[in-house]
């Protein structure tokens, strides 16, 4: 998926103490949890979103410390563009919901 503002590519971050996470604009919130409900990821929203100088809202959402980073980065990667591409298959639920 492309981002909105930079037209770069999102990317899957990784923190070592809290696991990966997504920085997301909020025109792409959406769409980005939309990708991640319909593949059967759990993840949690920061209630914030920030404007640095001005720059478009942004919000990170995190994946959880057992998140399969490397999976959610080729979901991202798959679906560029998010109206016209296909909805992935669900994954199976073996985890806890958070």
């Amino acid at each position: 998926m492309i981002d909105s503002f930079t037209k770069d590519p999102i990317r899957v971050g990784d923190d070592d103490d809290a696991g990966p996470y997504i920085i997301v604009r909020l025109d792409q919130l959406g769409l980005v949890t939309k990708l991640l409900d319909d593949a059967g990821f759990h993840y949690d929203v920061d209630e914030e979103a920030l404007s640095i100088n001005d720059g478009p809202y942004t919000t990170i959402v995190n994946l959880g410390r057992h998140a399969d980073g490397p999976a959610i980065q080729k979901l991202l990667d798959d679906n560029q563009d998010p109206k016209t591409a296909p909805v992935p298959p669900r994954r199976s639920s073996s985890g806890r919901r958070r």
